[in-house]
């Protein structure tokens, strides 16, 4: 129960730490609105139930252990950070936090709804091929694994046990955002926003392959 509650407490500290998956999240959020924020939280729990399957068939060891397979999803995890970076740098229009909140506005919350699915794609790709989420399968939750039980069932609640604790923060983050509507609606700052996302994906896509 210790170990356990050790765990818990280490995968909250793990989630809240800024990252990729807080930056999609933030950009997702301020740009298109809450609902295109929980997209994205969606598509993040996708890739890590992905990498908790992967775990429970004993794949994630193996592709640790190959070089090639590592490297190979290394550089496309990097690639896609990347490309989402420049994107977002570049791009000159936006949709505002008001304007998607906004229902008199339907032709621009049917452009945004047409773009969920993107959302969705960003979250779920940016784990898939983030080789640090294979490191926390094979270096962390094994340090919590009672090798005298069954060793898979425990792999796969430890793997729930993280995914569930990220969705919950990032539930959470997505809620403040979307309620810190003065601040989001000024231009200036929504511009310094996109600008810096934009950076700081470039820079987790060039840090991945450090």
């Amino acid at each position: 129960m210790d170990i356990l509650f050790a765990y818990i407490l280490m995968a909250i500290m793990m989630s809240m730490l800024p990252g990729t998956d807080t930056v999609l999240i933030m950009k997702n959020t301020i740009n298109h609105g809450a609902t295109a924020g929980r997209y994205t939280i969606l598509g993040m729990a996708t890739g890590l139930t992905f990498w908790t399957v992967i775990a429970f068939l004993g794949l994630s060891v193996a592709i640790s252990q190959s070089v090639l397979l590592f490297n190979i999803i290394k550089y496309l995890g990097a690639t896609y950070l990347f490309y989402l970076g420049v994107r977002v740098f570049f791009t000159k229009s936006k949709l505002s936090l008001e304007a998607a909140q906004d229902g008199s506005q339907r032709s621009i919350d049917k452009s945004s709804q047409n773009h969920y699915k993107e959302f969705y794609l960003q979250g779920a790709i940016s784990n898939i091929l983030n080789p640090k989420t294979i490191l926390v399968y094979i270096t962390f939750m094994p340090q919590f694994i009672n090798l005298n039980g069954n060793i898979n069932q425990q792999l796969i609640g430890l793997g729930l046990i993280l995914t569930l604790i990220a969705v919950g923060w990032f539930l959470i983050l997505v809620y403040l955002l979307s309620h810190v509507k003065k601040l989001l609606k000024k231009p200036g700052f929504q511009k310094i926003f996109q600008k810096s996302t934009g950076v700081m994906l470039i820079g987790f896509g060039v840090k991945t392959v450090i």
